[in-house]
């Protein structure tokens, strides 16, 4: 009796021991080896032998600790963020696999329908679903440049298909390729890289040819064998053919496909043929010769998008806001071309992502720094030069750019012969440093910092200033194959200051600055082929000190003053989802939430309901202290676009946006002038309100050759700020009672056509567009033009412009600008009165009457460097005459009484011809 349980008991133990023979377990604790040490330490424990190539496994560490684990346990975790499978031949030999798996059975009907036993009902062999078979032969192709393999084969995984992503650069300098065509040969699927360079595909397992090709880059033609998702990144060379193509470009057929209308991309290299004032490569004076775009006039600052006012436009470098894009009252931009590489415009369907202003977005991108080798870029002119350069710090992962520019013409000024310039001063620079830095495939990060500075006294007793301070961090980070994000932190500052030093004792300083913080977190799914998701939130913190005026030096006598400052707090929530509803609809709808709370320590005045705001509806005054909300506004904002295909190259677009600005620019000029101040929303000022609606038609004829595109649009907005005559802004701490809100109403027609290459390129615009401003109430103090709509300061019907180029060799070409505008509405005085033995002017309607119509030629010769392929520098020079007619544009007209008459003048910037030569070499 006692020994049948005696005899089970050494039965069962000796059982358990064999096993444990068959699947022994071990312990071990790698810390930051590689895996090639970590094999040959678990070869020399475990007794056995691996089999592969140590190439597989280069730069591969492993920080893990195993404890009584089963060796197939240990090999999976240690492999498993490599592309490499394991398969054991026997006990002690192991073979490792790059990519595939080994299979010791065969998938069912594998040797066809003669098998006699099915593979389901033996038991002696695995089953594998979707093995993956690679054919080199049946994908044969000359034009193959090299054999990719990507993933790691899965025995559990059944699908079909696969996703593949990663990111597309230039060799030679390391840039992202946006809108590079991606596509499965034979087959039609295919995508688009972004503006980062990123792109995702889908694509069968096993082999295929995937094929690129992009304006400017040579095409290139890969074999890859799929085994499970993965990346594949580009590496392409810009073509030779580069310098021949299109002035302004996006992708082949961007224009027809996307959902969003009324956008424009230009890259800056490929304005650099276009003639402007004073040989300087200007992509913002190049946006204005395109549709729907125009600026008040000549030197003017601020761009008027679709009837909206200087102020409606979100101007962004880097993600961080530019208050004042421009040096010397607009004739130069702000932005060093040789660091800028493109600018987005946004003028129609606003995706949900940007919010802050009713009219556009101008979303301009500073280059990436080149990471293999040293760089640059520099020009020599006759007022400014510009230089920037590139600088590898870490070899194919980071890299610096930095940029500078500045002018020498007030040397210019005080060597010219005439007395009362001997001591002007009119000088600007813009420095811009970014650094670039790409941890891995999944995570980088990029840092950027800009500064401008404007100076300029044309008396000797007065210096202007203004300054941009910028700075923005930017972090990339890839999740999986499905989810991107991002996360941005950016800091703008704004300020001006002007400067009065006489022979007096009312010497003084007056400044003013507004400075806004932001963070802001994006992100993007790709929730399958139909949804492609963007969502994200935003905070912003602004700052404004209104002004401060103090007394200059110990003898002035002047009274200080000090605007209360000014603070307020802006977030916002987006969602949008672009849905591809079927091979002819395309959706891209949004909504943003966005929250305005003007913030303490302040004190609010509060004036009587239905009353103008003066000092006699004054009610109470009401303080608020450090952070306490003083007053909130905010809603949702609805974006959505769509697209229909009405044939393979023929599109029609519609588009409906809402959009709220809760900061306004204060200025009694029709132009963006230095001393403009900016007005934070609060309990007396509301916040502005736009409603937009577009309908477009976008055609592409013999192969993308030309592009035409004929849009219309609508807007509505709603408390728009103007000012009562004779207000007083500068300084002002009830700026409430100078101010006045009302409606506005814009509509318009745009129509553009574009070649894109050959020997004659460039494009033709005009836009007829009208805008409108009421200002209505029923107290007469806050009435303009008997509560009517009139025409707007920058109300101008007729837009037409001509961007030509026309090479007449691979290195000499021909370029002419030609901009015709109608002139812009303007308040004459058309009466005189005598009334008490003083003299007094009668004026019309606002803006009744129009100053002469603009238009202008611009002429240039260009010629490029040889093309050798071994030289230190490639040249490019620009001969240019700016205003070859001669024309005397009126840029403002003024009234002046003379020996007791009333005579008219206008005043021109440039009414003479205007020549330039500028030579650039770029290494």
């Amino acid at each position: 009796m006692i020994k049948k349980p005696l005899i089970l008991l050494v039965l069962l133990f000796g059982t358990m021991l064999i096993a444990q023979e068959k699947n022994p377990k071990f312990s071990f604790d790698f810390d930051n080896v590689s895996l090639t040490e970590a094999l040959n330490t678990i070869e020399s424990d475990a007794n056995v032998l691996f089999y592969y190539d140590e190439n597989w496994l280069l730069g591969a560490t492993i920080s893990v600790s195993f404890v009584n684990k089963p060796l197939s346990e240990i090999l999976t975790s240690i492999l498993e963020e490599t592309n490499i499978n394991f398969f054991r031949l026997s006990d002690d030999k192991i073979i490792l696999t790059q990519n595939s798996i080994v299979y010791d059975s065969l998938p069912e009907g594998f040797f066809g329908k003669e098998q006699t036993d099915s593979i389901e009902e033996r038991t002696d062999i695995k089953v594998y679903s979707n093995p993956v078979f690679s054919n080199i032969e049946a994908t044969k192709a000359n034009t193959v440049t090299r054999t990719v393999r990507i993933g790691k084969e899965n025995v559990s995984d059944n699908r079909t298909t696969f996703k593949i992503s990663g990111y597309a650069t230039t060799v030679e300098q390391n840039q992202p390729i946006p809108d590079l065509s991606i596509v499965l040969n034979g087959k039609s699927t295919g995508t688009a890289t972004n503006t980062e360079g990123y792109y995702e595909l889908e694509v069968p397992a096993g082999t295929s040819i995937i094929k690129t090709s992009s304006l400017g880059i040579e095409p290139s033609t890969t074999r890859v064998i799929v085994f499970n998702d993965g990346e594949l990144n580009f590496q392409l060379n810009e073509s030779v053919e580069f310098l021949d193509e299109v002035i302004v470009e996006a992708d082949a057929s961007k224009n027809v496909e996307e959902a969003i209308s009324g956008s424009t991309e230009l890259v800056v290299e490929e304005t650099k043929n276009i003639p402007l004032v004073l040989g300087e490569r200007d992509v913002l004076k190049v946006a204005a010769t395109l549709p729907g775009i125009s600026t008040a006039g000549e030197g003017a600052a601020g761009f008027n998008v679709r009837g909206g006012s200087t102020d409606q436009n979100l101007m962004l470098l880097d993600n961080a806001v530019i208050y004042n894009p421009s040096h010397f009252f607009g004739i130069f931009q702000a932005l060093n071309p040789f660091t800028t590489k493109d600018v987005k415009i946004l003028k129609g369907g606003i995706p949900a992502e940007y919010g802050g202003r009713l009219s556009s977005v101008f979303d301009i991108t500073s280059k990436d720094a080149n990471t293999e080798k040293i760089a640059g870029e520099a020009a020599i002119g006759p007022v400014t030069s510009n230089v920037a350069l590139e600088i590898p710090v870490i070899k194919g992962k980071s890299g610096l750019l930095v940029g500078g520019r500045g002018t020498y013409s007030g040397w210019i000024l005080r060597s010219l012969e005439e007395e009362s310039l001997q001591n002007s001063e009119a000088s600007f620079y813009d420095a811009i440093a970014k650094y670039t830095h790409k941890f891995n495939e999944k995570n980088t990060v990029k840092v950027m910092g800009y500064y401008s500075n404007d100076a300029f006294s044309i008396t000797s007793d007065s210096i202007y200033g203004y300054n941009n301070r910028l700075f923005s961090l930017q972090w990339d980070h890839q999740f999986n194959e499905k989810n991107t994000g991002s996360l941005v932190l950016a800091n703008s500052n704004y300020k001006f200051n002007i400067a009065y030093e006489g022979n007096s004792d009312n010497n003084f300083d007056l400044g003013f600055v507004v400075d806004e913080t932001e963070a802001k977190f994006k992100f993007t799914y790709l929730y399958s082929k139909a949804h492609k998701f963007d969502y994200g939130l935003s905070a912003k913190l602004y700052n404004v000190q209104p002004g401060n005026f103090e007394p200059k030096g110990s003898n002035s006598i002047v009274t200080p003053i000090n605007i209360p400052k000014e603070k307020a707090l802006e977030g916002a929530v987006y969602l949008s989802d672009n849905f591809t509803v079927n091979d002819k609809l395309l959706i891209d709808a949004g909504i943003r939430y966005s929250v305005f709370a003007a913030l303490g320590s302040t004190e609010a005045r509060i004036y009587e309901e239905n009353m103008p705001k003066n000092e006699e509806t004054l009610v109470e005054t009401v303080s608020y202290d450090n952070n306490e909300i003083v007053e909130t506004y905010g809603g949702p904002e609805i974006r959505l676009s769509a697209r229909y295909f009405l044939g393979p190259d023929f599109s029609v677009k519609a588009s409906f946006n809402t959009t709220y600005q809760y900061i306004h620019r204060l200025s009694n000029t029709t132009t963006i002038s230095p001393i403009d101040t900016w007005k934070l929303s609060d309990n007396n000022i509301k916040p502005q309100m736009g409603r937009q609606v577009g309908l477009g038609f976008y055609k592409n004829l013999e192969g993308n050759l030309y592009e035409l595109s004929l849009e219309g649009y609508y807007k509505e907005s709603d408390n728009l700020l103007d000012f009562k005559v004779g207000s007083d802004l500068l300084l002002n701490e009830t700026i409430e009672t100078e101010t006045l809100q009302g409606d506005g109403q814009a509509y318009g027609l745009e129509f553009l056509i574009r070649k894109n290459y050959g020997k004659l390129n460039g494009w033709l615009g005009y836009t007829y567009s009208r805008s409108f401003l009421k200002l209505d109430s029923e107290f007469a103090e806050e009435r303009v033009n008997n509560g009517d709509f009139f025409p707007t300061n920058y109300d101008k019907p007729h837009d037409f412009s001509a961007v030509l180029n026309y090479k007449l060799t691979k290195r000499f070409s021909l370029s002419a600008n030609l901009v015709y505008q109608t002139g812009r509405p303007v308040t004459y005085p058309v009466a005189r009165y005598n009334f008490n033995n003083s003299e007094y002017v009668v004026y019309s309607n606002r803006n009744e009457f129009r100053i002469p119509d603009y238009y202008r030629l611009d002429l240039g010769f260009n010629i490029e460097g040889n093309h050798k392929l071994k030289k230190f520098a490639h040249s490019f020079w620009n001969i240019s005459i700016y205003n070859v007619l001669g024309r005397n544009n009126p840029y403002s007209v003024f009234f002046a009484t003379e020996n007791g008459e009333l005579k008219a003048y206008q005043s021109s910037i440039f009414s003479i011809p205007v020549p330039t030569i500028t030579y650039n070499f770029k290494f």
